[in-house]
């Protein structure tokens, strides 16, 4: 099950989608989930953080990071018309254009402490949520969506680079010195959203702009993985050199960890083959989906002989960080399911319905349809990275994503399949 996989070239984009649309997405899972996460809502504004009993844990204020993917979760589901979804979707919009946002320098805070420093991160979902709400035509998306972009475009997108800078302290005067594929990625994800629901309001000049920097961000990141063995460098200096020993002695940390993130190079192969729905990949990302999905599954799968994905790895395929953590799981399964429905090889159906079976036996908590956010290799509740189970977006879309047809965004997915 963990065997290896040639490289696969997608194919050119073609027709509404890939895959099976259907009219229903939510499952009985989905429904758990999005039960429990509806818990999530503080009354104060926007989402706060859920612990493992799927109870808002107390004395945590919202995270603006946390609430955009909330309001992205619930956009998507008040599109098939779950009850009280656009509800909660409008919770989240109401904190991210109040409580969230700096209206002294512009942009959104980290948190509702509100202070602190503007993150390319945290203003990639707000990017995100407000493309979702747009897409959706839920009130006041597009109003949301267009700020947030005007934000990211002012602040964060380095054309030069090709790619986004990371962080700027409060009032926007000094830019930190530190790049990063992660924000990059997401970066990548909301834009090809914003595109989506740019295009639908007739806008397909923009849209296509957002598309041809996401081509430009995958090249810059996946040239320098594909350099190394198809190992992804996540760190790298304003130059955008990398930095391979960065955080070396802070292995496990939750954003910037050391060493290859297996969990990213699934998420990097499922966002080009999204990407390659809507544009002609160049021949430098052609194979890079496969390549990556397969380094993952080989290097990161069982390498310590338990179960499931480790967290990250040397740069000689070493385990550095065993922990199973939940998103990683979610995102091997998203991209199956992409790459699977793309490209018809059922290599990709069987590791999804082994992986399934795996989020059953150990990941899948029953008792809150959320998933154990850490798991020790043994299967054992881990802590050391996470705790509690605050984030619905991973395991909401790897469930909606094998029941949707692939597009270039999960809320387009959704449009198309409900409408």
């Amino acid at each position: 099950m963990w065997g290896p996989r040639a490289a696969v070239i997608l194919p050119s984009p073609r027709g509404p989608g890939y895959g099976r649309p259907v009219t229903a997405p939510e499952t009985p899972e989905l429904d758990q989930l999005l039960t429990t996460a509806a818990a999530a809502a503080d009354p104060a504004g926007g989402f706060g953080y859920l612990d493992e009993h799927g109870a808002r844990t107390a004395g945590k204020v919202p995270e603006t990071w946390i609430g955009a993917r909330m309001t992205h979760v619930f956009g998507l589901a008040a599109a098939w018309g779950r009850p009280g979804a656009a509800e909660l979707a409008e919770h989240g919009r109401r904190a991210l254009t109040g409580l969230l946002r700096d209206d002294e320098h512009d942009g959104w805070w980290p948190d509702a402490h509100r202070s602190g420093p503007k993150q390319a991160y945290v203003h990639a979902f707000v990017v995100l949520a407000g493309a979702t709400l747009s897409r959706v035509g839920l009130p006041g998306g597009t109003d949301l969506l267009r700020e947030a972009l005007a934000v990211w475009d002012e602040h964060f997108w380095d054309d030069a680079a090709g790619a986004a800078v990371e962080e700027w302290d409060a009032a926007w005067t000094t830019c930190e010195d530190y790049r990063g594929a992660n924000a990059n990625m997401h970066g990548v994800e909301a834009q090809l959203a914003a595109a989506d629901a740019l295009a639908a309001l007739g806008e397909h000049e923009r849209a296509a702009g957002l598309r041809h920097r996401c081509v430009r961000t995958a090249q810059r990141v996946l040239g320098e993985a594909r350099a190394r063995g198809w190992r992804l460098p996540e760190h790298y200096d304003a130059a955008w050199r990398a930095l391979p020993d960065h955080n070396r002695d802070a292995p496990a940390d939750p954003f910037r960890p050391f060493g290859v993130t297996v969990g990213h190079q699934f998420e990097w192969a499922r966002l080009v083959a999204q990407l390659g729905t809507v544009v002609d990949l160049p021949s430098d990302l052609a194979d890079a989906p496969a390549q990556l999905y397969r380094v993952a599954v080989d290097r990161g799968g069982a390498p310590d002989g338990h179960p499931g994905f480790v967290y990250t790895l040397d740069w000689d395929d070493r385990p550095v960080v065993t922990a199973r953590m939940h998103w990683v799981m979610a995102e091997a399964l998203a991209a199956a399911a992409v790459l699977g429905a793309m490209t018809g090889d059922p290599g990709y159906a069987a590791d999804h319905d082994h992986w399934s079976n795996l989020v059953e036996l150990l990941v899948r908590d029953p008792r809150t349809g959320n998933w154990h956010h850490e798991l020790t290799p043994e299967g054992q509740l881990g802590h050391t990275t996470w705790t509690g189970q605050p984030d619905a977006y991973h395991v909401a879309q790897a469930l909606l994503l094998p029941r949707l047809p692939v597009t270039s965004s999960v809320a387009e997915s959704v449009v198309r399949a409900v409408r």
